[in-house]
C-alpha cells in the first residue's frame, strides 16, 4: 500500500480508519464530474483534481473519500450542453449535440440542482454518522463550488449536526489562490492541464492539440496549454492543500467560532493567531 492509498477511506480495513479518525477526524469528500476538457485532457479531468487534492490534505490528517463524478447538472453549467463551442465539442466526441437539451433530461435544471443539493447534503450526513467532525467538499468542477456551499450551509444549519455532529466546509483550489496567481483557475488550459501532469501525466496528450497556438476547443485560460508542466501543476496543488488543511483544522479547534449565524462559510480565521 503507498503512502496515498493510506488515507483513502475505502481502502482502508476498520482499525486502520479507526487509528486515522481518533488522530485527526476530519473527512475530504471530493466531488466532480464527467466534462470535455480538450483533446489532450481525460474527461474526468475535474474529478482527478479534487480526488488528489483530497489526498494531498489527507496525508496531513483525516481521511480522503472516494470522488463523486455523477449526480450534477447536464443543463447548466457544463462544456457539452451549455458552452458557445458545444457544437464542436459534441462532433469531436461523435455525439448528437440534442443530447445534452433539456427535453432529453428526466428532470428540469432547477430539479437537477435541487436534486444534487439533497445528495451532497445526504453525503455529508452519511459522514457524519462515520464518526467524522469535520466534513469538506473538494470542487474539482468550479461551478460545483455553488452547490456545495449551499449544501455545507443547509447541513451546518441541520440543528443535530450545529451542535452535537459534524462541522461542513468546501472549497476549490483556485479559490484559494487567485490572489497568488494571475492565472487561477481555467477550463482545460495551462492551470488545469498542469494539475493533470503532476497527477496523471499518462493520461494528458499535449500534442492531441497541435503546433503551438493551433485552434482550440473549449480549452481558455491565461496560462497557455502549451506552457503546461508537472512542477508548477504539483506546486499550485499542494499551496492549495496547505491552506484548505489550515482551514480544514481551523474548525476542528475552533468550532466555536463557525456557529454564529452567517459564520459557517468565513475563511481565513486561521490567520489572525499569525497576525497578532
Amino acid at each position: 500500500m503507498t503512502d496515498k492509498d493510506k488515507v483513502c477511506y475505502h481502502l482502508l480495513r476498520p482499525s486502520q480508519i479507526i487509528d486515522r479518525r481518533k488522530a485527526c477526524p476530519i473527512a475530504y469528500i471530493p466531488i466532480g464530474t464527467l466534462e470535455w476538457h480538450g483533446l489532450h485532457n481525460p474527461v474526468g479531468a475535474d474529478t482527478l483534481q479534487a480526488e488528489a487534492m483530497a489526498i494531498l490534505c489527507a496525508q496531513k490528517g483525516g481521511l480522503a473519500f472516494p470522488p463523486l463524478y455523477y449526480g450534477e447538472s447536464r443543463s447548466e453549467s457544463l462544456i457539452e450542453s451549455c458552452d458557445a463551442d458545444r457544437g464542436k465539442v459534441a462532433s469531436l466526441m461523435q455525439l448528437d449535440p440534442d443530447n445534452f437539451t433539456v427535453d432529453k433530461m428526466p428532470f428540469t435544471p432547477m430539479e437537477q440542482i435541487y436534486n444534487y443539493s439533497k445528495l451532497l447534503v445526504h453525503i455529508l450526513a452519511e459522514v457524519e454518522s462515520l464518526g467524522f467532525k469535520v466534513g469538506v467538499f473538494v470542487a474539482g468542477h468550479y461551478p460545483l463550488i455553488d452547490h456545495a456551499r449551499a449544501a455545507v450551509l443547509h447541513f451546518n444549519k441541520r440543528r443535530y449536526s450545529r451542535y452535537h455532529g459534524m462541522l461542513a466546509w468546501a472549497f476549490t483550489d483556485y479559490l484559494l489562490l487567485k490572489d497568488e496567481h494571475d492565472c487561477a483557475g481555467d477550463h482545460a488550459g495551462g492551470w488545469e492541464t498542469s494539475h493533470l501532469l503532476a497527477i496523471c501525466p499518462e493520461s494528458v496528450d499535449i500534442s492531441e492539440l497541435g503546433p503551438k497556438n493551433s485552434p482550440l476547443v473549449a480549452v481558455r485560460g491565461k496560462m497557455s496549454v502549451w506552457d503546461s508542466n508537472a512542477k508548477f501543476g504539483q506546486k499550485t496543488l499542494e499551496m492549495a492543500a496547505e491552506i484548505a488543511v489550515k482551514e480544514a483544522h481551523h474548525r476542528l479547534n475552533h468550532r466555536d467560532q463557525y456557529m454564529m449565524h452567517g459564520c459557517g462559510l468565513m475563511e481565513g480565521l486561521w490567520k489572525k493567531k499569525t497576525l497578532e
